[in-house]
């Protein structure tokens, strides 16, 4: 192996999902300038919009689409134009 290739900053970093406040903690070089505690430990904290514990497809809830609606509403929309 290479000899200092490998970054300097890997450590234990807590990853916050605001979406369900869902704390897991990880190795990672993300820059952060905010810390939190878990545990009686402080750490790095990067914040998430979603994670494995509010994707629609780890949970198995998925959110219901109305495409008819949606096709309906861009024909009449757009039936003006037609010639």
């Amino acid at each position: 192996m290479k000899a200092e290739i490998h970054p300097k900053n890997y450590r234990v970093v807590a990853f916050k999902d605001m979406s369900n406040d869902d704390i897991f903690l990880t190795k990672s070089t993300a820059d952060t300038n905010e810390t939190i505690e878990v545990d009686g430990v402080e750490y790095p904290l990067v914040k998430l919009e979603i994670s494995r514990t509010s994707h629609p497809y780890y949970t198995g809830k998925s959110k219901l689409v109305d495409t008819a609606g949606r096709i309906d509403k861009f024909k009449n929309k757009y039936a003006k134009f037609k010639k």
